[in-house]
């Protein structure tokens, strides 16, 4: 099923390359909420991300004949998110993280809990996010990548543009503050 999907993903980006706009539209619709995510767990704004995500997919129909499709399509279009993102935070300097994503992806996982348990959890996602905003954006970013979106190290290199080398010592950095705040704060594993 998996396999499907990335094939038709694949069918739509080649057909959007040859300038399909339904073909890029539902790109759109398929994508949407994965890079408005990105850029809110950055800036923390409901407004800002859907903004930086609708300028993410008009820069990339935009740009869409200068794809090169060695790197996957969805690591292009994150990159050009992740750009954004940086850049409308250095313009704003807004550090804001929010907590309703990650509330949302953890109650995805669907297993059935506590009332006591769900506190506990939204009070630890309150904590890591509060953490995140504590770290330099592009080591945010990696992180964010990483943790929340889970792409690879390589992914994540090609999405943000960085060494490989970097990407990987930036978030071992941040788990390592990570680390260090939890344990400061007393939060068992």
């Amino acid at each position: 099923m998996i396999d499907e999907a990335r094939e038709e993903l694949e069918r739509l980006v080649e057909r959007a390359v040859d300038g399909d706009k339904d073909a890029f539209s539902a790109l759109v619709r398929q994508l949407m909420t994965q890079v408005a995510a990105v850029a809110y767990r950055m800036t923390g704004d409901r407004e800002s991300a859907r903004d930086l995500a609708q300028e993410t997919f008009l820069s990339a129909w935009q740009n869409i004949r200068s794809y090169r499709r060695e790197a996957g399509f969805t690591s292009w279009l994150y990159r050009i998110a992740v750009n954004k993102t940086l850049n409308f935070l250095k313009a704003n300097r807004r550090l804001v993280v929010s907590d309703e994503v990650v509330i949302q992806e953890a109650d995805r996982q669907g297993s059935a809990i506590t009332p006591e348990e769900e506190l506990s959890r939204r009070d630890l996602a309150d904590g890591v996010l509060a953490f995140m905003a504590t770290l330099p954006p592009q080591q945010r970013m990696i992180f964010n990548l990483r943790f929340y979106s889970q792409m690879s190290f390589d992914e994540i290199a090609t999405v943000t543009g960085r060494a490989l080398g970097t990407v990987k010592t930036g978030y071992r950095e941040a788990v390592s503050k990570l680390r260090d705040h939890a344990r400061e704060k007393g939060w068992k594993s």
